[in-house]
């Protein structure tokens, strides 16, 4: 007989399936065939080469939604892994295996935590809700964003959502994040005249008129930032120009930069005062934005505080809200009015090489997860 816990289990089997983004690779049928069975009404919904699914369980009363993605991102060598990434394998106490931390344990988590909640109250107050996809590691353009856009169509909205990003920073429960900056990137080129730099006169070097401006966007000052964002920061990732020759003025000059926004600033307002630097500094340029995501803020309330409650009283940690960290489709779901948090195992090793996940934590989050349940609907 297996010794092994019913979510260890789950996990195990979700790591095997071979789900690099955005191939789910089966592992929301298995996920669905549990929930079937708890009485869970399921809707597939592909769109394109993605899969995702939207199921609820009762009639009436607040939506609690469980929200997660499949997917995983790539394994890089796997001969630089300590064991087969997709082989699920124990190892002093840790569960190692691509996803095991981002995010296959907190959806085996959640799945059992609510098998263990319906078993116990078959009659429980409100609805439970899962959204899960597979394109949360990808381009993010066919999963939840699609998702909710149905869910609208719908009418329906849910009251709450729990989303299991790995949120913990040294011990399981210890951060969760109740809001995400805003991330705002672009792609700027600035348009000189190519010539050879013996004849400056007749050129027009990019890089020497960009770089007042370069250097003023990086010294502005975008926002103070407020008691749950730290400020908004502008970063240049990569500036290119030039033929590789040392001989030739460039004729133009590419630069990519990011910012990551706090609720103090809109994404509207970056790209104009960004606009009115480069203006002022006379430059022939172009712009092209690309916004992954707003950022949102649930402050204390309902699900906030019935998390922070949930933790105190399965962990007796008093858990840390946080906005830090890169972005979530928790992005998506927020605009809608939901409440957001993510709450999820520690996420030192996602994305890395020999991912992995403590496998008591994996029984604590199930726990919190289930005690989360009973706190907004027993």
């Amino acid at each position: 007989m297996s010794s092994e816990s019913p979510t260890l289990s789950l996990t195990k089997q979700l790591i095997a399936r071979t789900s690099v983004t955005p191939d789910d690779a089966g592992c929301q049928q298995l996920m669905i065939e549990r929930l079937k069975r708890l009485g869970f009404a399921v809707t597939d919904l592909r769109f394109e080469d993605v899969d995702n699914f939207w199921a609820i369980r009762g009639d009436q009363g607040p939506i609690l939604c469980f929200a997660g993605h499949t997917d995983v991102v790539p394994t890089g060598p796997a001969e630089n892994w300590r064991s087969p990434p997709f082989e699920p394998t124990a190892i002093d106490g840790q569960l190692y295996g691509r996803g095991a931390a981002d995010m296959k344990g907190s959806l085996a988590a959640m799945v059992v935590a609510v098998e263990q909640f319906i078993a116990e109250h078959p009659n429980h107050g409100g609805r439970i809700a899962f959204l899960i996809t597979s394109d949360e590691e990808g381009v993010a353009k066919n999963g939840t964003v699609k998702v909710v856009e149905w869910l609208q169509q719908q009418g329906i909205t849910p009251n709450y959502c729990l989303v299991g990003e790995p949120s913990s920073t040294a011990i399981c429960g210890d951060t969760i994040k109740n809001g995400r900056r805003g991330s705002l990137g672009c792609r700027l080129r600035i348009k000189g005249r190519q010539g050879h730099v013996a004849y400056p006169h007749l050129a027009s070097n990019p890089i020497h008129t960009a770089a007042p401006a370069l250097t003023a966007l990086t010294q502005e000052v975008w926002d103070q930032g407020n008691e749950f964002f730290p400020a908004t920061s502008f970063q240049i990732s990569n500036i290119n120009g030039g033929t590789g020759a040392t001989n030739v003025i460039p004729g133009e000059l590419n630069v990519v930069f990011n910012f990551r926004f706090s609720t103090q600033v809109t994404d509207q307002q970056l790209r104009e005062r960004t606009a009115a630097i480069l203006d002022s500094h006379g430059l022939d340029y172009e712009l092209d934005w690309a916004l992954s995501g707003q950022a949102f803020l649930t402050p204390e309330g309902e699900l906030v505080d019935a998390a922070v409650a949930s933790i105190r009283q399965i962990t007796g940690l008093d858990t840390q809200l946080s906005t830090a960290g890169g972005t979530s489709d928790g992005r998506f779901i927020a605009p809608m009015g939901t409440q957001v948090v993510e709450l999820g195992p520690v996420n030192a090793t996602i994305h890395q090489v020999d991912e992995n996940v403590n496998i008591k934590d994996l029984d604590i989050l199930t726990e919190i997860y289930q005690r989360l349940l009973q706190n907004l609907f027993v």
